[in-house]
C-alpha cells in the first residue's frame, strides 16, 4: 500500500514538475520556426498552453482511473493511454518554449482536481469508468479540432503537434468503447463540457 502511494505520488510530481520525454518523433521537429507576429506567437502559445494543461488533466484521471479499475486489460490500457498522454505533454511543452510562452501557473491544482474526478468516474465500475474516459476523449479532440482552425496559418509546427494529439485522443476513446464503455447520461457529458470551459479559459490567462 505505501509503495502503490509513494509510486503514484512520484508520477504526480513528475508530471506536474519534471520535463516530459516521448518516444516518438516531434511531430513537425523538421520543419522551419515560422516567422510569427508577437500578438500571433503570444496566442499560439497560450493555445498551447491549453492542451499541456489537458494533457496534465489526462495523466491525473487516467492515475485516479487506473487506481479504482479491479480489470487488468483496463489498467494496461490506461497506461498505454497515459504513455501518449506524456508524450503530448512533451510535444506542448518544448513548443510553448519555443514560441517563447509559459506553462500555466496552476498545473498542481489542475492535476489535483482531475485526479479526484479520475477517482470519482473509477468508483463506478468499469463500465462507467470506460465510458468517461471515452467522453473525455471526444471533449479533448473536439477543442484540439477548434485550435487548428485558431491556430496561425503559418505556424505549422504547432498545427502539426495538435493534429496527432487529435488522432490519438480519438484512438484512446474508440478503444475505451471497445474495451465496454457506456455512453454518458446528458447532463453529465454537459457539466463535463461546463468544466473544460471553465479550465481553458483559465489556462489560456494563468
Amino acid at each position: 500500500m505505501i509503495d502503490s502511494f509513494i509510486l503514484h505520488f512520484d508520477r504526480a510530481l513528475r508530471t506536474v514538475f519534471a520535463p516530459a520525454s516521448t518516444r516518438r518523433p516531434w511531430p513537425g521537429g523538421v520543419l522551419p520556426e515560422p516567422a510569427l507576429a508577437d500578438p500571433e506567437r503570444k496566442h499560439a502559445a497560450a493555445l498551447m498552453r491549453v492542451n499541456h494543461v489537458g494533457e496534465i488533466c489526462a495523466q491525473a484521471l487516467y492515475q485516479g482511473q487506473a487506481l479504482m479499475s479491479r480489470q487488468p486489460e483496463v489498467t494496461r490500457a490506461l497506461g498505454q493511454a497515459a504513455d501518449e498522454e506524456t508524450e503530448h505533454l512533451a510535444w506542448t511543452e518544448r513548443r510553448i518554449v519555443e514560441l517563447g510562452g509559459r506553462k500555466s501557473l496552476l498545473n498542481p491544482l489542475w492535476y489535483g482536481g482531475a485526479l479526484t474526478i479520475g477517482v470519482l468516474a473509477g468508483r463506478f465500475g468499469e463500465a462507467w469508468n470506460l465510458g468517461f474516459l471515452a467522453e473525455t476523449e471526444r471533449q479533448v479532440e473536439s477543442h484540439l479540432t477548434s485550435h487548428l482552425s485558431r491556430l496561425p496559418g503559418e505556424d505549422l509546427k504547432s498545427r502539426a503537434i495538435v493534429q496527432q494529439m487529435v488522432e490519438d485522443e480519438r484512438a484512446h476513446a474508440d478503444k475505451a468503447l471497445e474495451l465496454g464503455g457506456v455512453p454518458l447520461p446528458s447532463m453529465v457529458r454537459a457539466a463535463m463540457r461546463g468544466a473544460s470551459r471553465v479550465m481553458t479559459t483559465t489556462a489560456y490567462w494563468v
